[in-house]
């Protein structure tokens, strides 16, 4: 009988909830930090195990986990990175999977700044534009991408401001420190609306997509409440959570 991901969670609830609490230490990707913070809310409630988060850029938490960080689980901006942690042995292959897709935004705390079409970075007057280190951060990738495409990258390199992950590159736009940046659509957005200032969703065609994958790491392999997690990212009311911060599935 092959099992959907419901019934899954359902044989694993059942499991936690016959036995003792535990704990599992998460590694997550700072973009998707809000929602596992709501989603966790709802898998504590649901199984009793708690969770440990540590946040960051996708390549620092690689490095980290490379350096022998105690995380059990990785939840990803990217799906490269989880199969790298299955080629050095440090993740387990067959529990990789895609959890949700990004979207990438030009944003600015002004509500005024940024039109419909992102025509700011063509013609605007501003003095700094904010985005991730592409080398660790795959939103950065992305938006090194998206200015690749439309030309913009030689004209507008001298402006940038490099956050290490895509949490402090939000931190420049709101401080002031930029104008405006290259964020994840679920840092400015819930329930179907911008939390504040003004966006620019960025057209998917201009960047590889974001797919965000999860991977049950080796120091993880005999934790029930590691397993349990990854088997709630898989459910509706997990799902529900990552739709409202403006996630693909």
């Amino acid at each position: 009988m092959k099992l959907t991901s419901r019934s899954l969670f359902g044989l694993l609830l059942l499991t936690s909830l016959s036995g003792h609490a535990d704990e599992v230490k998460v590694a997550v990707a700072a973009n998707f930090l809000a929602p596992l913070q709501e989603i966790v809310a709802g898998f504590t409630k649901a199984t009793a195990h708690t969770v440990t988060i540590t946040s960051g850029a996708t390549g620092q938490l690689f490095t980290q986990i490379q350096n022998g960080a105690p995380f059990e689980v990785m939840i990803s901006a990217d799906n490269k990175t989880p199969k790298k942690l299955v080629k050095a042995e440090l993740a387990l292959a067959d529990t990789q999977f895609t959890y949700a897709r990004g979207q990438l935004v030009l944003w600015s705390a002004d509500a005024a700044l940024i039109d419909g079409n992102g025509s700011v970075l063509q013609h605007g007057t501003f003095a700094h534009l904010a985005l991730g280190n592409p080398k660790i951060a795959p939103y950065g990738q992305a938006a090194m991408e998206t200015l690749d495409k439309l030309g913009l990258t030689t004209k507008l390199q001298p402006r940038f401001v490099q956050g290490d992950n895509i949490s402090q590159t939000k931190q420049f736009i709101d401080s002031g420190n930029a104008e405006l940046g290259f964020i994840a659509l679920s840092q400015v957005y819930k329930d179907g609306k911008v939390t504040k200032g003004s966006m620019w969703r960025v057209p998917h065609e201009l960047y590889a997509p974001l797919y965000q994958d999860a991977v049950l790491l080796k120091k993880g392999e005999d934790n029930p409440a590691a397993t349990a997690l990854l088997a709630y990212l898989r459910t509706d009311a997990a799902r529900a959570v990552m739709l409202r911060y403006g996630y693909l599935l």
